[in-house]
């Protein structure tokens, strides 16, 4: 019944999980920290920091992510001969769908970190300030440490979409667990049953992390 498995084993088939899971690591690692710049820039008290916080959100949660990571390779690489520091055309690809998943993802992280911020009473913010501490600190101290722990729930579901999102990087060649579907359905007849194959690998990618990260949402909520 899996005999066509033999043709995609180690490393291929653990393998293009494996990159799905790098993508997914280091798009999120970016997009955590984009996406905290992004909301400190919506609360900010300069008018155009959060003009401009305010306008990328809105502009990239609407555009479709696979417009976006086509961009990266046709626009970013072809055009403005972006290479990424990479020789390799696959390595290139891996770092430009990070990219792009990181400037598609960091919008989401920013409204998730932005809804946090306005859970924290705006006195402790006041009182802050009245002792000296300018606005950066008083994020950096006193609201980010909050918000991050009354947003661990949504920022578990960003993570999660990502992860299920990372199969877009397809479209440009990266060798992600799409990729390595699609070939294989390609040569073989057993569509059903390579979906679902590749389909469980995506639950035991995404099921224990969404268990984990909504117990410590639990664990860590802040008591109001």
């Amino acid at each position: 019944m899996f005999d066509f498995l033999s043709e995609y084993d180690d490393p291929t088939l653990l393998g293009a999980f494996w990159v799905t899971i790098q993508l997914t690591l280091f798009s999120a690692l970016g997009s955590l920290v984009l996406g905290t710049l992004l909301a400190a820039m919506r609360v900010s008290p300069v008018p155009l920091m959060r003009g401009f916080g305010t306008v990328y959100v809105n502009v990239v949660r609407n555009i479709p992510l696979t417009v976006i990571i086509v961009f990266t390779s046709l626009g970013l690489a072809d055009i403005f001969l972006w290479t990424m520091g990479a020789d390799d055309v696959k390595l290139q690809a891996f770092r430009l769908s990070i990219l792009g998943f990181v400037a598609y993802t960091a919008a989401f992280v920013c409204e998730a970190l932005r809804s946090g911020i306005n859970t924290v009473p705006v006195g402790q913010a006041e009182a802050a300030r009245a002792i000296g501490l300018s606005f950066s600190q008083v994020l950096r101290l006193i609201v980010l440490p909050q918000a991050f722990r009354s947003v661990i729930g949504p920022l578990a579901n960003v993570l999660i979409a990502l992860t299920k999102n990372t199969t877009v990087a397809a479209a440009i060649g990266v060798t992600e667990a799409a990729y390595l579907m699609k070939g294989m359905i390609e040569k073989e007849a057993q569509t059903l049953l390579i979906g679902a194959i590749f389909a469980f690998g995506f639950v035991v990618l995404t099921l224990p992390t969404g268990l984990f990260l909504g117990w410590l949402s639990k664990r860590l909520a802040v008591k109001r």
